[in-house]
């Protein structure tokens, strides 16, 4: 019983978020996808597609599922790839609060409704700040990307993301 109640509670000691939604809840795990494993987190790396006006653009990111790994975020991580990024999913849609705190990179944050298309982008995010950052509608997942790597790409409100 004592290893249970233990099993419960160090979890939820270790909400701490940071460059992760400030409230997050678990989300059901999607159908079997050509996955790996990201060697930094741990955490499930899917593709991901972006469709813009210039057409697709492909990415790899890390499926941050579970109220701990949303917590813990890209916290404390000082690089990743040009193609890489975390996606936040939720299970209900509502309107998402996220923060940099603990974060070193600078990130842009692409915030996405239940159809999958993009609601809005905070392009560049503050590292290390404790400012919230909200979708302007409510929203199904964040994909957080390299700071600046939207405007690169030609990333903007409306486009299509699938994985």
């Amino acid at each position: 019983m004592r290893a249970l109640l233990y099993s419960l509670l160090l979890p939820l000691s270790l909400l701490t978020p940071a460059c992760s939604p400030q409230a997050a809840q678990n989300t059901p795990a999607p159908a079997a996808t050509q996955a790996s494993v990201h060697p930094v987190s741990g955490l499930e790396v899917i593709p991901l597609t972006i469709t813009t006006l210039k057409g697709p653009h492909r990415f790899r990111v890390e499926m941050a599922r579970t109220p701990q790994q949303q917590a813990q975020g890209l916290m404390f991580r000082t690089e990743m790839g040009p193609d890489e990024g975390m996606l936040f999913p939720y299970d209900q849609p509502r309107v998402l609060s996220f923060w940099m705190k603990n974060t070193v990179l600078s990130l842009d944050l692409v915030f996405i409704d239940e159809q999958h298309r993009i609601i809005n982008i905070a392009e560049k995010a503050v590292p290390y700040s404790e400012q919230s950052i909200l979708s302007a509608a409510p929203g199904v997942a964040v994909l957080e990307l390299n700071g600046g790597r939207t405007r690169e790409l030609g990333i903007v409100a409306g486009n299509k993301v699938d994985w």
